[in-house]
């Protein structure tokens, strides 16, 4: 049995299928679990704060931080726009006996679940159908239609991975997609 710090919960998805709605919901569920902050160098979108949200840095600071390995894992997740998971991140929370909730794309999942594999739970949230995320995404009212394109591109290509997750979750219904991650995530804290 790993101990709790030495635990690591990641959930991942396409852009627009619900990660971040379940994940805010595990936070609240589950009060050892601490949203690990990824540092981007996108800009920052209505009501985000840096270093709550994200750390918000310039493309020049990321690539010295790829450079000097202090990312856990790393993507560029569209042209010119990096994401991370800085390393210290994960080792400030471990030292506060929480356990780090890495909400990811999917190429970071992979490449953090095979660092970690013995004390990872990875959870892949699916939306229902590709038109369904679609609909998500242009009801968020953040994207262009370009934006869009290149976001559905990538969630057909990032479905293609979800075999290589440990648990898939289907939201049709946000509620009952919540209440299935929460029984898998206490059954993993447990064990």
């Amino acid at each position: 049995m790993a101990s709790i710090h030495q635990k690591i919960l990641i959930i991942t998805a396409p852009s627009g299928a619900g990660k971040t709605s379940i994940t805010h919901y595990l936070m609240k569920a589950f009060p050892i679990l601490e949203f690990s902050i990824s540092a981007t160098t996108r800009t920052i979108r209505g009501n985000e704060e840096n270093g709550k949200d994200y750390y918000f840095v310039s493309i020049e600071e990321f690539k010295q931080k790829i450079q000097h390995k202090e990312f856990a894992e790393w993507e560029m997740v569209y042209e010119g726009k990096y994401y991370g998971t800085l390393k210290t991140e994960m080792k400030r929370i471990w030292a506060n006996e929480k356990v780090p909730v890495l909400d990811v794309d999917v190429k970071g999942a992979i490449h953090v679940q095979q660092q970690y594999p013995e004390n990872t739970l990875s959870i892949f949230i699916e939306a229902p159908s590709i038109e369904e995320l679609k609909n998500r995404l242009l009801a968020r009212g953040t994207e262009n239609e370009e934006s869009i394109n290149a976001r559905m591109n990538k969630a057909s290509y990032e479905i293609s991975f979800k075999d290589q997750f440990d648990k898939i979750i289907i939201n049709d219904d946000l509620e009952i997609a919540c209440k299935k991650a929460e029984a898998l995530v206490a059954e993993f804290l447990q064990s």
